[in-house]
């Protein structure tokens, strides 16, 4: 159901309503959580709205707001979507460096130049459906 690079909403917790993709699933659970949970990486703040006429340095400062988070949920506090997205975020983010702070702010900050990688050079996307993924993540949810 939540396979990795599956785009999904988080709906309970500190970032509900973000947007995130899967890591990893956990299906049985493990020894520390025995509940069936994900590891997910997300935006806990989107990139600002860019028009046409602004220029390429303002583009580029407009994406680097970005902050991403990185988290074990339960999956029933998440809402799958349709969107599969490419990013390559098992290399960047392992298991091992959750369970150290000083690791876990290296791991972020890693994130986050992958997402701002993947948001300036979308149209670099082979798959049109992975396209329209990478779309859909980046952009705030309205409702």
């Amino acid at each position: 159901m939540t396979e990795a690079g599956k785009v999904v909403i988080v709906l309970a917790g500190r970032h509900a309503g973000k947007k995130a993709v899967v890591v990893k699933t956990f299906d049985d659970g493990n020894s520390d959580k025995r509940f069936s949970h994900c590891l997910i990486a997300g935006l806990a703040q989107n990139p600002r709205k860019v028009t046409r006429s602004m220029s390429k340095a303002k583009v580029e400062k407009r994406s680097k707001v970005m902050k991403p988070f990185i988290k074990y949920i339960n999956v029933r506090h998440v809402f799958p979507t349709r969107y599969v997205v490419d990013l390559d975020v098992k290399k960047v983010v392992d298991e091992a460096d959750l369970i150290d702070p000083e690791r876990k702010v290296d791991c972020k900050k890693e994130l986050k130049k992958l997402f701002e990688d993947r948001y300036l050079n979308q149209k670099e996307v082979t798959s049109e459906k992975k396209a329209a993924g990478s779309a859909y993540f980046f952009q705030k949810l309205r409702f």
